[in-house]
């Protein structure tokens, strides 16, 4: 464990790509409590309505897969556009003033979510040296597991909306670190 958090530590493409992660998979990646506490509390939807919206999510995530597989070129510019899609459907969702306009927005979420995930994924396996990668990989993936019990207190304690605004504030903050790292890149090149 020690030995991949010094190895991505040392690497500036790395440490941005898992801070961005960390930022949207704690904050942002909660969608049982967004979906469930704005259907039942907000648009006062049954189980059939609130399934319906998961639904909606799920085929926005198929159609972010065949976008993630199109993409061949720029990973990093990949990332940096699913963060930003993601803060921008989390705002839009935070927004929604009707149900339909919620599925919408979710739509969007999910297109973003997978090709945010798949694009972080992929990029940190194809630049990290074959002996690091089962290290590097542990450490993105408990890094993604993310903090539905902040999110959660959030939505508890502020309402649906304010934790929906949460994820999209930490789509916007990976997308300003990943812009970061990017133009630092640029710079030492």
């Amino acid at each position: 464990f020690m030995q991949g958090l010094r190895y991505v530590w040392g690497r500036h493409d790395l440490r941005s790509v898992l801070v961005m992660l960390f930022l949207i998979g704690t904050f942002g990646l909660n969608f049982p409590i967004f979906i469930s506490t704005m259907a039942v509390k907000v648009f006062h939807a049954d189980a059939r309505q609130y399934g319906m919206l998961s639904s909606i999510m799920a085929a926005g995530t198929f159609a972010g897969a065949f976008l993630s597989a199109r993409s061949t070129r720029d990973r990093f510019g990949s990332l940096l556009w699913g963060a930003v899609i993601f803060g921008i459907g989390c705002t839009l969702a935070a927004c929604a003033p009707t149900y339909w306009t919620f599925a919408a927005a979710l739509m969007v979420i999910g297109v973003a979510t997978l090709l945010f995930t798949s694009t972080s994924n992929s990029l940190m396996q194809l630049a990290t040296e074959p002996a690091m990668r089962g290290r590097v990989m542990a450490l993105r993936v408990g890094i993604a597991l993310g903090g539905t019990p902040f999110v959660g207190w959030v939505a508890d304690s502020f309402g649906a909306r304010a934790a929906l605004m949460v994820g999209a504030a930490s789509g916007f903050g990976a997308a300003l670190i990943g812009w970061r790292a990017r133009h630092a890149a640029a710079t030492r090149n």
